[in-house]
């Protein structure tokens, strides 16, 4: 059994053909899905898929969205959070410095979304490029008590034993499927059995060889086989780690 921690079925991008994507998954073994929120607009569609037992679903305000939220979408978030006892986590947030016109205002919706994690006590999914130093120690400052998940990393084994130090899981998909992400690839192989789920970003971070293509949960099958040779270990085992370790990070049940 895998569980795609992280993919977003609910954008149009799976208008066309969406429970086919649910099909082509489960044949390969991805019997569970986390979908996270995006923007404001969008949370009524990713709590119309959690209603399916097999789904999860998280609520928040990405950093690459910055241009569609408004300031009281942070208050919007908190209502929708507490009068929706499905909602697993906060997320998607957190910080992009790709886009430093707006690195100010990602700041102040990411600090928020921590906060309202942290009142209640929930994981929070964090999406962090080029920021692995600085957003590690704001959580170290916060001390979240649920964690979270920090989405599609790639950084450094240094890099991620300090998320790991602060309480949280590593999100590892396509990236860890390419020649070139050496660093990643040692950090991979350097982590505990519980230290990461397998994830897609789906339909985004296509995997090598699939370049250009929509990606999907079904590849998680495939990071599954690339994270097990990384770590040495046997494609059985690496299922079973990260489906234990996204069934208690998201409080999912068997």
């Amino acid at each position: 059994m895998l569980i795609d921690a992280h993919c977003h079925l609910d954008f149009p991008d799976f208008d066309a053909d969406r429970e086919a994507v649910f099909e082509r998954a489960r044949a390969v073994g991805v019997t569970r899905f986390v979908v996270p929120g995006t923007t404001r607009p969008r949370w009524g569609r990713v709590l119309a898929l959690g209603k399916r037992e097999d789904v999860g679903v998280c609520l928040g305000l990405h950093p690459y969205f910055m241009d569609e939220h408004a300031p009281d979408d942070i208050e919007a978030l908190a209502q929708w959070v507490d009068a929706h006892s499905e909602v697993v986590a906060v997320g998607e947030c957190g910080i992009d410095a790709r886009f430093d016109e707006t690195l100010d205002a990602q700041w102040t919706f990411f600090d928020a979304q921590l906060r309202l994690a942290k009142a209640r006590a929930l994981p929070v999914v964090i999406h962090c490029v080029r920021a692995n130093d600085r957003v590690a120690k704001r959580l170290r400052q916060l001390a979240l008590p649920a964690g979270g998940l920090i989405h599609a990393f790639t950084g450094s084994p240094e890099q991620a034993h300090k998320f790991l130090d602060l309480g949280f899981t590593l999100g590892l998909g396509g990236a860890t499927t390419f020649e070139r992400a050496r660093r990643l690839q040692r950090a991979v192989a350097s982590l505990p059995d519980d230290g990461y789920v397998l994830e897609t970003d789906s339909p985004d971070m296509p995997l090598a060889g699939h370049q250009g293509e929509r990606n999907e949960p079904a590849r998680v099958a495939e990071v599954c086989r690339r994270v097990a040779e990384l770590r040495d270990q046997s494609e059985e085992r690496v299922a079973a780690a990260s489906t234990a370790t996204a069934r208690r990070l998201f409080n999912l049940s068997p």
